[in-house]
């Protein structure tokens, strides 16, 4: 039974070293297979090692988490249909007063939108409009892409919906929606003001230089969009060859007789062709007989030009004539379609805050993010692939072989023992105690990732809290929750939200930008320590 028990523990640890290599190096060169494809492959490896048994691996999948996610994911994709993260990007620009406010600005934009919309889709959408603002004010766009980064990972941590970490700790710990947001809210918002405060103090040398070229540039970007966008009018080679003021001025007075009220409505394109033929035939008749009969005698060729002139102007009202008639229909088709548009966006953000409030009250949390999706689905009132295509099942897979692979390595028992000697120094009813806690959640983060730590540590933190009481095993939960999810600031390695916005920028047309690893880690650093240190202080 040793042998036995020895060879599982190590089949068990090199199914999970497998994983974890892949998980956080995607693209290992022995193996560039990426996330999702090396969990499947350490979930395989535990059950063909024997680690778990196949119906052990198929219990360890937890449906409401994937519930949860699933349903989040598809209503963040009907939001973006629905244009909040475009009305977000305005508010960035919205009457900017400088680098300094832009900053402040998408701290807090970022911040809130990760805790209702999770860090990962906010990061997906922001980073081009930040990319963007930075441009058109000629300014470093690192310290706004770390801006952004941070404060999502910071505010995603109010909610049980702002990260895949909090599902499964919200899951697992049964902690209602509305205590998770009280117990971490206070921490987020003193966390966001402290991340701004850090970026002003890091970087406002390099933001003050740009003051003075900001103020300059900012103008000539915002003409050359704003030129860039302008109809040019349509050149009228088809009108006769009359001055062109005299045409206009013949087209007004016209409307203008023609109005009931003599206001310059439009006229009736039939008056319109009338009035037109008999202004060319009085023209005709207003001309002297004498001179018409030796105009007739030197040159009856003149009398050509004028029936061409008279039929290009008829033609010309006959083509105003269908335009006219055609544009209150179209003019119609177009306000129904807006206000079908309206309707729709109203439907929308009123599900997401039917959605909010349902979980506020405490309702199941993973069906009612997945009914709140298939209200979206009903209300749209198309075919639903087009959104569907859009949910990461990438991500949902992942989960999948995530869970079994933590399984299999918690019945190696070596997560257990290792916890049994950090147990006595980790008591959360003592400061020491909470902050060796904050210690071993924040490296295991950055080394094993967010999730696998929680999944990992989740159980027996809170088990060990709640022996001292049950508001002190609540109260583990929200320090792994909070401790867990400020921790990806660390690196860029940390989290995914830091990765989005590395790969993102970089890939943007015309405004590419490599966010490097000492960059981020120069900042990463000093913010997550202090911010997370400050912010266990107001866990409650």
């Amino acid at each position: 039974m040793a042998l036995a028990f020895s060879v599982k523990v190590v089949l068990g640890s090199i199914a999970f070293a497998i994983f974890w290599v892949l998980a956080v190096f995607p693209a290992v060169p022995f193996l560039p297979v990426g996330r999702t494809a090396g969990s499947l492959l350490g979930a395989v490896l535990m059950v063909l090692f024997r680690v778990v048994t196949p119906d052990q691996a198929y219990a360890a999948i937890d449906l409401p988490i994937l519930g949860l996610l699933f349903g989040t994911m598809v209503v963040s994709v009907y939001l973006e249909r629905a244009d909040i993260f475009k009305y977000l990007g305005k508010l960035l620009s919205w009457k900017s007063k400088g680098a300094k406010d832009l900053i402040c600005r998408i701290c807090l934009i970022s911040a809130i939108s990760s805790a209702v919309f999770t860090n990962d889709t906010t990061c997906v959408i922001l980073t081009e409009f930040v990319l963007k603002i930075a441009r058109q004010h000629n300014l470093p766009p690192h310290p706004f892409l770390l801006a952004l980064a941070s404060s999502a990972n910071i505010g995603s941590a109010a909610t049980p919906i702002g990260n895949p970490q909090n599902l499964v700790i919200a899951v697992q710990s049964k902690i209602s929606f509305g205590d998770f947001l009280i117990g971490i809210l206070p921490a987020m918002l003193v966390g966001v003001l402290v991340n701004v405060l850090l970026l002003l103090c890091m970087y406002w040398r390099l933001l003050s230089a740009q003051k003075d070229e900001e103020d300059a540039t900012g103008e000539v970007v915002a003409e050359d969009d704003v030129i860039s966008h302008r109809f040019s009018p349509a050149t009228m080679s088809h009108f006769p060859s009359l001055n062109s003021q005299e045409w206009n001025s013949r087209l007004e007075s016209m409307n203008v007789q023609s109005s009931p009220n003599g206001n310059g409505s439009t006229a009736h394109p039939d008056s319109l062709r009338n009035r037109v033929i008999s202004a060319d035939q009085n023209e005709i008749q207003r001309v002297p007989g004498g001179a018409t009969d030796s105009a007739k005698n030197s040159n009856a060729s003149k009398e050509a030009p004028t029936d061409a002139v008279a039929s290009k102007m008829i033609a010309t009202a006959d083509s105003l004539k269908d335009a006219l008639s055609a544009q209150p229909s179209e003019e119609k088709e177009n306000l129904s379609t807006r206000w079908k548009r309206r309707f729709w966006k109203f439907c929308v953000y009123f599900v997401t805050v039917g959605m909010l409030i349902s979980l506020l009250m405490g309702l199941n949390m993973s069906w009612t993010a997945i009914t709140a999706a298939l209200a979206l689905v009903v209300l749209d009132f198309e075919d639903a692939r087009p959104c569907l295509e859009k949910v990461s099942y990438m991500l949902l897979i992942f989960f999948c072989g995530m869970f079994i692979t933590v399984e299999g390595f918690n019945k190696t028992g070596i997560p257990s023992s290792l916890w049994d000697l950090m147990e006595p120094y980790a008591k959360i009813n003592h400061v020491s105690g909470i902050a060796v806690l904050a210690i071993v959640i924040l490296v295991l983060s950055n080394l094993a990732s967010n999730v696998p730590t929680v999944l990992l540590l989740g159980g027996r933190v809170a088990a060990s809290a709640a022996a001292i009481s049950a508001s002190d095993g609540k109260k583990a939960w929200l320090i792994l929750a909070w401790v867990s999810t400020v921790a990806g600031n660390l690196s860029l390695l940390g989290s995914a939200a830091n990765l989005i916005v590395c790969e993102q920028a970089r890939r943007t047309p015309h405004l590419a930008y490599t966010l490097s690893f000492w960059k981020h880690i120069k900042f990463g650093v000093p913010s997550t320590l202090i911010v997370t240190a400050i912010g266990l202080t107001l866990i409650r």
